[in-house]
């Protein structure tokens, strides 16, 4: 069994070692959020989901209102998955379904490679498994170089929002594009390179996947330029026991982009594991 815990109806927000919200009821549910954002991502989603699950979504070391802290000098995504599982543990959470979209799919692939058995369901929302071609990996390390030299204002935001949001969004759905671009603007400089510097040292997860025998939905935006449907396929491919979802007219930030269809899509899911 999924263990259950309650927390008040309104979204709860905590300081500590990793901020989080928590809000709602039922199964556990830990949402992590893609880069360079935070956890805010998910607000709308939430709204449409914790009618049925008590969805806890944290903030990344150094994005957000979580600080970096810790020993700078070897970021990897191993110690982002550490600081969920000490969150589980703060919590009283043995098993959660576990989420997590772009950066936040990295990390909940380094969870189920440290501890299995705290994984009770799967939801990979517009990632890979694939480790960074040499090409990517230098992009990242340069642009993190580039976040420590300049800081991120302005050239941050310009260069990601057009890629992260479908067009749609971009066209239709103004204060979403306001809502990421504001959220990119805000993350520290210092936790932006530490996260790219992360992402550029994260292995190769297909194994990791194709070991995981519990259930699990992939879901990609009809729109996403940086991880298409078809990569979504192959990513659900790799799970005995997955299947995959396409919400039409949304990009690489589903949850964000139309909480509503994401939502809908999850729920029935939720409901089957429950």
């Amino acid at each position: 069994m999924i263990g259950e815990g309650a927390a008040d109806a309104a979204a709860l927000r905590h300081d500590g070692p990793v901020h989080y919200v928590e809000s709602g009821t039922g199964t556990p549910l830990v949402l992590l959020h893609a880069f360079p954002v935070d956890a805010r991502m998910w607000d709308r989603a939430r709204a449409q989901l914790d009618d049925g699950a008590r969805v806890i979504t944290p903030d990344q070391r150094g994005l957000g209102a979580s600080p970096l802290g810790g020993d700078l000098s070897a970021p990897s995504v191993d110690v982002a998955a550490a600081d969920v599982l000490e969150l589980l543990d703060e919590l009283g959470l043995q098993r959660v379904v576990l989420g997590g979209c772009s950066m936040g799919g990295y990390v909940a692939m380094a969870v189920l490679r440290r501890a299995p058995e705290r994984v009770a369901g799967l939801l990979l929302v517009d990632t890979k498994a694939e480790a960074d071609t040499e090409q990517a990996r230098d992009d990242r390390l340069a642009a993190a170089d580039r976040a420590e030299r300049e800081g991120t204002e302005g050239w941050l935001a310009d260069g990601t929002v057009p890629n992260v949001l479908g067009a749609t969004t971009q066209q239709q759905r103004p204060q979403v594009v306001s809502e990421i671009r504001e959220q990119v603007s805000s993350q520290p400089a210092e936790g932006v390179a530490w996260a790219q510097r992360a992402m550029a040292g994260r292995p190769d997860s297909a194994e990791t996947l194709r070991g995981f025998t519990g259930p699990a939905l992939v879901v990609a935006g009809e729109e996403d330029a940086l991880t298409p449907p078809e990569a979504a396929r192959n990513l659900a491919a790799l799970l005995p026991n997955s299947a995959q979802r396409v919400v039409p007219r949304t990009g690489h930030l589903v949850p964000a982009e139309d909480p509503e269809a994401f939502a809908a899509t999850v729920r029935p899911w939720l409901e089957e594991l429950s």
